[in-house]
């Protein structure tokens, strides 16, 4: 593991909870340090993730719907309802999403063939080349965040991030 943070080694939060401390001593500001660093590093790879799948031609909104509709498997077909649900979008906000995904020849759109009033959205090969091409990007982004620790450091915190995950209220 790593040795105890010396005082050079101070970040952003750091000052944060150095501010807090001066004005109220009173205060144990280790939770506002955890979870500040926590959004930190969220916000950091969100931003570095998006850029990655920018140059690849769609947004983060964008690459959950035609990751979804990959991680289906073959033949990477649900309906607009069933993606909805999965990625907790109104069916305003998905129909914007599979509109553009459709214009781009990412995905289609066709009637479902077990229900009349239905639709069923299915990735093209286009979308599913990628799609292939989009994930790999993110990963190698996430895995240039971790590259400073070490594997026994990696596994160590997902673990605890995972524990504390379980607990989070909903």
């Amino acid at each position: 593991m790593t040795a105890l943070k010396k005082d050079t080694d101070k970040d952003a939060v750091d000052a944060i909870t150095d501010q807090w401390h001066a004005v109220r001593p009173d205060l144990d500001t280790t939770p506002m340090a955890v979870f500040g660093r926590i959004y930190r590093i969220s916000k950091a790879m969100g931003d570095a993730v998006e850029r990655a799948y920018n140059r690849h031609g769609v947004s983060r909104g964008e690459f959950d719907v035609i990751a979804t509709l990959r991680r289906s498997g073959s033949p990477y077909t649900l309906s607009p309802r069933e993606l909805s649900a999965t990625l907790m979008l109104t069916t305003g906000g998905m129909t914007g999403r599979l509109d553009k995904l459709e214009k781009a020849g990412l995905l289609t759109r066709s009637p479902d063939p077990h229900d009349r009033r239905g639709l069923q959205v299915t990735l093209t090969d286009r979308g599913l080349a990628l799609v292939d091409e989009a994930v790999s990007a993110g990963i190698e982004v996430n895995r240039a965040g971790l590259a400073h620790l070490d594997p026994e450091e990696v596994e160590a915190l997902g673990g605890l991030l995972r524990k504390l995950l379980a607990d989070m209220p909903s």
